[in-house]
C-alpha cells in the first residue's frame, strides 16, 4: 500500500475503518505503530461500550473493553513487519461503582494482551501531566484514610515484534535518521515532563474532547523507533497528530479512525500543516544550535549535511528536511515533498 516513493517523498493515507481489521492493510507491512486508544472507564469512551451491547453501559463493563482493545492489538501485530514497534500511550483510570472507588489499571490489561499476542514489552515510559486543577484531589478532603492519590501520569508502553535487520540501504538511512546527543538523553528517559497537553474542545466533531495529544509525544517515538521512509500507524487517529508527526520526519503514514467526521478533519488538517511543521523543524534546530554554542567546540565533530557541531560521530550524518509542498493525490492519499 505504501511503497517508498522516492528519498524526498513520503505518502498519507486516511481510512475510516473499526480498526479490529482493518483489510485495506496487509500482512506486515507496518514498521511502527504509535496511537492513544479509548481509555476504558473514562466516561468520555462510554459511547464504545453502548454501541457494542445494550447491558455493558449500565455495568460499565471494564472486562469487555479491554477485550475490545484486545482484538486490536492482534490486528496490530498481524500488519507489523518482524522487528516493528509498538508504542501505546494509555492512562489508567479511577471510577466509583456498586463496589466503592476503584482504580482501573488499563496499563496492566494492555501488557498482558499485548504479550499473550506475540509481542515482547520493552522499559516503557512515564509521561507525567501534574495538573494544577483545584478539583483534582479525591475523596474526603484533608481527613485521612479515605483520601486517593491524585493520577497525574500516563504511560507510554512499548511493544517489539521479533528483531529487524536492516539492509545496507537501510543502514544508510539510519545514519540520516540519527537524533541529536542531547535529543537522546532526554527522550531515552523513563520519564518525560514537560510535555504539555493540547486543545481537547473543537467544534463540529461528533465527540465532545477529541482526546488528542501533543505533536512532540509521537515526533519523539517515531524519530525513536523508525528510520525515514518506514511505515508509520495510528489505528485510533483522532485528530491526526501522528500522521503530521510522521509527515514531520519523513515517514510515511496511515490513519484509522472509526468517526468519518474525524477522518475528513485529519484531512483538511494535515492538507494545512506544512507551516505547524516547519516552524516544528526550524525550533528543533535551533535547540540544536544554542547546546552547540554552549556547549561544544570545534574539538567535537562536523555535521556535513548541515554544517554545525555535534558531540558525536553518529550524529554527523543527520539530514533534517523541511516539507516543500503537500498534495492531495486522491480522496484520502496525500503526497509531500521535501526540500
Amino acid at each position: 500500500m505504501l511503497e517508498l516513493l522516492s528519498m524526498n517523498k513520503t505518502k498519507h493515507i486516511f481510512i475510516n475503518s473499526d480498526s479490529r481489521k482493518i483489510n485495506q492493510i496487509k500482512n506486515e507491512t507496518i514498521n511502527l505503530v504509535v496511537t492513544s486508544p479509548p481509555y476504558p472507564m473514562i466516561k468520555m469512551w462510554d459511547w464504545i461500550l453502548e454501541k457494542e451491547s445494550k447491558n455493558i453501559a449500565e455495568d460499565f463493563d471494564y472486562i469487555e473493553f479491554s477485550n475490545i482493545l484486545s482484538e486490536i492489538w492482534k490486528e496490530m501485530y498481524r500488519v507489523i513487519k518482524p522487528g516493528g514497534i509498538l508504542a501505546i500511550n494509555i492512562g489508567d483510570a479511577a471510577r466509583r461503582n456498586e463496589k466503592g472507588f476503584l482504580l482501573y489499571s488499563n496499563s496492566s490489561k494492555i501488557i498482558n494482551s499485548c504479550i499473550e499476542h506475540g509481542f515482547t514489552q520493552l522499559p516503557g515510559i512515564i509521561w507525567s501531566k501534574p495538573s494544577n486543577s483545584p478539583n483534582k484531589f479525591l475523596g474526603s478532603g484533608m481527613y485521612p484514610v479515605k483520601a486517593y492519590i491524585t493520577l497525574e501520569h500516563e504511560h507510554i508502553l512499548i511493544f517489539r515484534k521479533g528483531e529487524r535487520n536492516f539492509s545496507k540501504l537501510e543502514e544508510e538511512i539510519r545514519k540520516e535518521s540519527a537524533f541529536f546527543w542531547e535529543e537522546r538523553n532526554k527522550w531515552f528517559s523513563d520519564i518525560w515532563t514537560g510535555l504539555t497537553g493540547t486543545q481537547q474542545k473543537i467544534k463540529g466533531l461528533s465527540r465532545k474532547r477529541n482526546a488528542a495529544y501533543p505533536l512532540e509525544l509521537p515526533f519523539r517515538l517515531i524519530n525513536m523507533f523508525s528510520i525515514k521512509g518506514d511505515v508509520v500507524l495510528d489505528p485510533f487517529m483522532g485528530t491526526g497528530t501522528t500522521s503530521i508527526a510522521a509527515a514531520a520526519t519523513e515517514r510515511n503514514s496511515i490513519g484509522v479512525d472509526l468517526m468519518q467526521d474525524f477522518v475528513e478533519f485529519s484531512k483538511e488538517r494535515f492538507l494545512k500543516c506544512k507551516n505547524q511543521v516547519n516552524e516544528f523543524i526550524d525550533r528543533r534546530l535551533d535547540k540544536h544550535k544554542e547546546f552547540a554554542t554552549n556547549n561544544l567546540s570545534k574539538e567535537n565533530f562536523m555535521n556535513e549535511n548541515h554544517n554545525f557541531i555535534v558531540k558525536t560521530k553518529w550524529e554527523q550524518k543527520i539530514k533534517i528536511n523541511k516539507i516543500n509542498k503537500i498534495v492531495k493525490k486522491d480522496i484520502d492519499t496525500f503526497e509531500v515533498e521535501y526540500n
